[in-house]
């Protein structure tokens, strides 16, 4: 019986993922105002009723899949070696998001940009994004050994290697001359010296 429940666990959270992406993928083709629960239901394989059993809209569906995102960032930089700086272990997951071609540019400046802002008057985003941006500080501060609530340290680091991942990624969306991995180390170099 258990693993029978388990099974349907996994199909649901295997289907709530299929229209969290395919919201997304719409979106980055067409623009979220032209997306419709229709759409987003045809490309996950699946009913225009499915898709509302378990979104209420199509800008929770995209949230979701930027959230689903944002912890697989998180869970990168959980996972580098314990002993290296903050800032190698933010570029280097900076880096290997940048030239992992699950990740689409749009993806990763989305990210950032949620975490960094959450800015959208919706509550739902502001919400996400609170939430995002605060496991992003407590992730900081378990490998700096800091207390995110009295200490600036994992605050402004937080800031400060998404303002450095931000503007290389957007840079390189702008200039396809320049690799994002280059404009990252750059960034990164900068920052170290303390833009001396």
């Amino acid at each position: 019986m258990s693993s029978q429940l388990g099974l349907r666990d996994r199909k649901k959270a295997a289907t709530r993922a299929a229209l969290a992406d395919a919201a997304a993928e719409l979106a980055r083709e067409h623009g979220l105002h032209e997306v419709t629960a229709d759409a987003i239901a045809a490309r996950a394989g699946v009913s225009t009723r499915t898709f509302h059993n378990y979104f209420a809209s199509k800008e929770e569906a995209v949230l979701v899949h930027f959230e689903g995102l944002i912890e697989t960032w998180i869970d990168l930089l959980r996972h580098r070696p314990a002993g290296e700086p903050i800032m190698g272990s933010l570029e280097e997951c900076a880096v290997g998001l940048v030239t992992d071609p699950q990740w689409s540019f749009d993806d990763i400046s989305t990210c950032v940009a949620f975490v960094e802002e959450g800015s959208a008057n919706e509550s739902r985003h502001i919400e996400v994004a609170k939430r995002s941006s605060q496991l992003l500080v407590d992730a900081i501060a378990e490998r700096t050994g800091t207390d995110p609530a009295t200490d600036i340290y994992p605050n402004l680091v937080h800031y400060v290697g998404l303002g450095a991942i931000k503007s290389a990624v957007e840079m390189s969306m702008a200039n396809s001359a320049s690799s994002p991995e280059h404009l990252i180390r750059e960034a990164f170099a900068l920052l170290r010296r303390g833009f001396a």
